[in-house]
């Protein structure tokens, strides 16, 4: 049992409007004394939210190990069927991999305080959380790129990778689907949301398109100038880098812009389930949905305003809902269907 020094000392640290019973939850991640974080989020991007995470709960150390989406997958199957120690915290923008994890049983459930302030989209089961809300966008060097040129739509980067095949040959990028969990995500959502994409894959296999497994890559080509444009790469890191490089436009196109969300989720195997629950919460609530917020990663809350220009208009927003549905795709004999026709379009041209 809490002496009172003890439980006071526990509940000022505890945010307003939890229940009582929350002190019990602080006073074991206490015990606990660390967590343990997988993720694809850059640690860079992150860091503003767990700086302040640590400053609410100055007895937690956060070990944050920064991994690529399959790589995160994978380890957190290979630990738990070991029951070696994994990661606590696992949060991924490859959606449908978290989801894969969710209904494979390698989470748990956990009912969040902050449960209520969230959109239906963002909760699965109380198992999949999302974090953030952010556009799935078209970056490309505005220094290179004449302006007449900037398209708008899909159709109109397609048209403008056909008619203009000789100048823009070699200096498109884009995620590999084969090796990236977000590329292939994003490709999946973009055939849902359209039929014809894969028309635009054969613009970009005509264009001799860079492929990538993850951003930081894919935004160096169009920084440096090896690509002028980086198809369907996360909008959070595009808008970052053009506020430190006025070089660097974002389109948002107003076909329909696919929004996502970097899913959280506790282990199963978690050995620090409390501190990890301590983190859930604190990435949902008002203020790390702020500090996220800051890092152009926009937050999934309502009542939280996002940093202008980082969500796109209501009329062309096409958010990936968390769910069942997103786990279709990863079938395996679909997968490879899909990959098959994906690099038959990419050769056809």
């Amino acid at each position: 049992m809490l002496l009172p020094a003890a439980f006071a000392l526990i509940a000022a640290g505890q945010p307003r409007g939890y229940p009582r019973s929350y002190a019990d939850t602080i006073a074991a991640a206490r015990r606990e004394g660390t967590v343990v974080v997988y993720s694809t989020t850059d640690r860079h991007e992150a860091t503003a939210a767990l700086n302040a995470f640590r400053k609410r709960y100055p007895f937690l150390r956060v070990d944050y190990r920064e991994l690529e989406s399959p790589t995160l997958y994978n380890r957190v199957i290979a630990e738990s069927r070991a029951r070696k120690p994994t990661g606590d915290l696992i949060w991924s923008s490859a959606m449908d991999l978290q989801i894969k994890l969710v209904n494979d049983g390698y989470a748990q459930a956990y009912a969040s305080p902050e449960k209520p302030y969230l959109p239906n989209w963002a909760i699965w089961k109380n198992e999949a959380w999302g974090v953030t809300a952010e556009p799935v966008v078209i970056a490309y060097n505005k220094r290179l790129v004449p302006a007449k040129d900037v398209p708008r739509t899909h159709s109109a980067f397609e048209r403008l990778l056909r008619n203009k095949a000789a100048f823009y040959r070699g200096r498109v990028s884009t995620y590999d689907p084969r090796l990236s969990g977000f590329g292939y995500l994003q490709l999946t959502q973009d055939y849902h949301a359209s039929r014809d994409i894969m028309s635009l894959v054969g613009a970009l296999g005509a264009a001799r398109v860079r492929l990538h497994t993850s951003s930081g890559p894919l935004l160096a080509d169009i920084e440096s100038g090896r690509s002028l444009f980086a198809y369907n790469t996360l909008g959070s890191y595009a808008l970052e880098l053009a506020t430190r490089n006025p070089d660097i436009g974002v389109i948002m196109p107003s076909d329909y812009t696919l929004v996502v969300s970097r899913i959280a989720l506790i282990s199963r195997e978690a050995r620090q389930p409390n501190a990890a629950k301590l983190l859930l919460d604190f990435l949902l609530s008002p203020e790390g949905q702020r500090h996220l917020a800051r890092a152009y990663m926009a937050p999934s809350r309502e009542d939280v305003v996002p940093l202008a220009g980082s969500k796109p208009p209501a009329a062309a927003a096409r958010p990936v809902k968390l769910g069942p549905a997103l786990l279709a795709n990863l079938d395996r004999i679909r997968r490879q269907r899909f990959l098959a026709n994906w690099q038959a379009a990419l050769d056809a041209e």
